[in-house]
């Protein structure tokens, strides 16, 4: 009981809270390479579900799965410069190899598009090659001045999408469509709600003709990007000197895209959906769906406990057993933190009435089942909870998105309430700016479908964009 009373309230102290409930969940720790954090097998286990659901679902739309090298010779790196640019402030380079000094740095792959870029080229030849829809599991290094577990790191866990077609309107096509399976596997599998839109030009991918992100809230009504899909047009190709020959026999460059999320959304999970107990997983997404606890040495217990095991291996819900040498009490309170979905309690009371009692960890509600019934309930409990919790943070969500048609009531909003703003905008990059600069809140995306009646918040002339605006991770 004591763990719960070492995790700090969300409400006094939001990264404080986050802190205690990544360490005491077990889900990572802190290493000797500085900005750079160790997985525990908890939170990898978390990461290798999010694998499994999506590498599913981007194989079935017909991407297969690569390997390029980790680092990236400086002049491959500079062939597209607005993507150099972009990249250079975070980028690590190898500078020696062994005992001797490399004739050309290396750079440890920030991203992978000029990877794709050098390979394509060799591969790409005809219209008959073309789409080639490609991904990749790998880690990259950002040099980030500040980290923080799942957030921000130096070394991340990430997935890349990198695409190829013959035309613009497939490479459009694919960009977006992968921005929806993005969509559905963060509100589905996550319980997460997002905004989904294009980014402006300003906070548009280096390199990219558009850019488009998943935007997420947090608990504390900062903002996270949960995912990112881009369309390069064939400025990259073309850079490259990719070619195809097409079906009328003339040479044509082709157009590409390249899409990803990391184990950040790992950090969503914890931020939007955690309480002060710890962590809350949704089942969709849980490595264990089910801890059950038996309570006392008693030989009834354990044949209800091998019963209920059984049934849930016929189902194929995860579990575990909580057996050890400690207090019912202790192993509830560790249940709780770690955020297992359900919680099913074995104890010789209970079944004197021939009945099991069952916790929901996202409401704390106990329910008791009769022992022959209590397997049969879960699935059905398991669409609730994930339902219950999709609702939940899409109510907190929504308390938080504000409206501002002057400036006078963005500076009020801005200034004392947390969440999301909703503003007309004119296009230009100054106005931007000058909300960034006065209250830290960047652009999140564009919103495109509702119609401009107002002008531009900041500057007073005529909108052209309706933009959501929000603080950070």
């Amino acid at each position: 009981m004591s763990e719960i009373k070492d995790i700090t309230s969300r409400d006094k102290d939001f990264a404080a809270w986050y802190t205690d409930v990544v360490k005491k969940a077990g889900l990572v720790d802190y290493s000797s390479v500085k900005g750079s954090m160790i997985i525990c097998p908890y939170g990898y286990a978390i990461w290798e579900n999010m694998q499994k659901i999506l590498d599913e679902k981007f194989k079935e739309t017909g991407h297969e799965n690569v390997q390029m090298p980790m680092f990236i010779p400086e002049s491959l790196l500079n062939i597209e410069k607005e993507h150099v640019k972009g990249f250079a402030p975070e980028v690590a380079w190898v500078t020696q190899g062994g005992s001797e000094c490399l004739e050309e740095r290396l750079c440890v792959r920030p991203t992978s598009e000029v990877l794709f870029c050098d390979y394509y080229k060799k591969i790409i030849k005809s219209y008959r090659d073309l789409p080639k829809l490609y991904n990749q599991w790998c880690t990259i290094v950002r040099w980030e001045k500040t980290t923080r577990p799942f957030l921000r790191s130096r070394e991340i866990l990430w997935q890349e999408g990198h695409t190829m077609h013959a035309t613009e309107e497939e490479a459009i096509a694919e960009t977006l469509r992968m921005l929806h399976i993005y969509e559905d596997f963060q509100r589905n599998d996550l319980a997460i709600p997002v905004i989904v839109g294009k980014k402006t030009e300003k906070e548009k991918f280096a390199g990219a003709v558009a850019s488009y992100s998943l935007e997420a809230m947090m608990y504390d009504g900062v903002a996270l990007q949960n995912g990112t899909s881009h369309y390069f047009g064939d400025g990259f190709a073309a850079s490259f000197g990719i070619q195809f020959l097409d079906k009328d026999n003339t040479l044509k460059t082709p157009y590409q895209t390249s899409w990803g999320v990391t184990t950040r959304m790992i950090g969503a999970l914890i931020m939007v959906h955690g309480d002060d107990r710890g962590l809350v997983l949704p089942p969709n997404i849980a490595p264990t769906k089910v801890m059950i606890i038996p309570i006392g040495d008693h030989d009834k217990v354990r044949t209800v406990t091998d019963k209920i095991t059984s049934e849930l291996n016929t189902k194929g819900i995860s579990y575990q057993i909580d057996d050890r040498d400690k207090t019912p009490g202790f192993k509830f309170a560790e249940a709780e933190i770690k955020g297992y979905p359900v919680r099913i309690e074995i104890g010789a009371r209970d079944l004197e009435s021939d009945e099991i009692t069952v916790v929901r960890r996202d409401t704390l509600e106990k329910i008791k089942y009769p022992v022959s019934e209590v397997v049969d309930h879960l699935p059905e409990l398991f669409e609730n909870i994930q339902k219950n919790m999709y609702d939940k943070a899409l109510q907190r969500r929504d308390s938080m998105i504000y409206e501002a048609n002057t400036w006078d009531e963005f500076t009020n909003i801005a200034k004392y309430k947390p969440g999301f703003i909703k503003a007309n905008w004119c296009g230009d990059e100054t106005c931007e700016n000058k909300i960034k600069d006065e209250f830290s809140m960047k652009s999140r995306c564009l919103i495109e479908d509702e119609e401009i009646h107002t002008n531009c918040v900041v500057c007073g002339k005529k909108a052209k964009y309706r933009l959501y605006f929000g603080r950070q991770y």
